[in-house]
């Protein structure tokens, strides 16, 4: 399963091995400072375009997902919460997690001096 964390001043998404080669991803480290937003997850609805990596519609999402420039990193997996961050002048536009802590990176991430 994959994680994110908050080390110094960058934001952290680490994948397992397994997530490394399913979902053809590598763990990505980007700035606090490119960070946009951060929002709970409504809906899976909100991942779209072509896949690249797996993908078992509402059981598990793995991978990076392409729309008109638009590009995703994606690690969803069902009945745990996720969160959607967008960033600004990185490799991609948008990461969905699922992550058991939702709420404590939501505030932590939230507040930013």
């Amino acid at each position: 399963m994959a994680w994110m964390e908050i080390d110094g001043h960058h934001l952290v998404v680490r994948f397992s091995p397994a997530e490394h080669v399913l979902g053809l991803v590598r763990d990505l480290v980007v700035p606090l400072s490119s960070v946009d937003s951060v929002d709970l997850m409504d809906s899976w609805r909100e991942v779209r375009g072509l896949r690249v990596g797996l993908g078992l519609p509402r059981v598990r999402l793995i991978g990076t997902w392409y729309s008109r420039g638009r590009r995703q990193l994606v690690s969803l997996r069902r009945g745990i919460p996720a969160l959607k961050v967008r960033l600004h002048g990185e490799k991609y536009d948008e990461v969905l997690v699922s992550v058991p802590e939702t709420d404590l990176l939501l505030a932590c991430l939230a507040f930013r001096p």
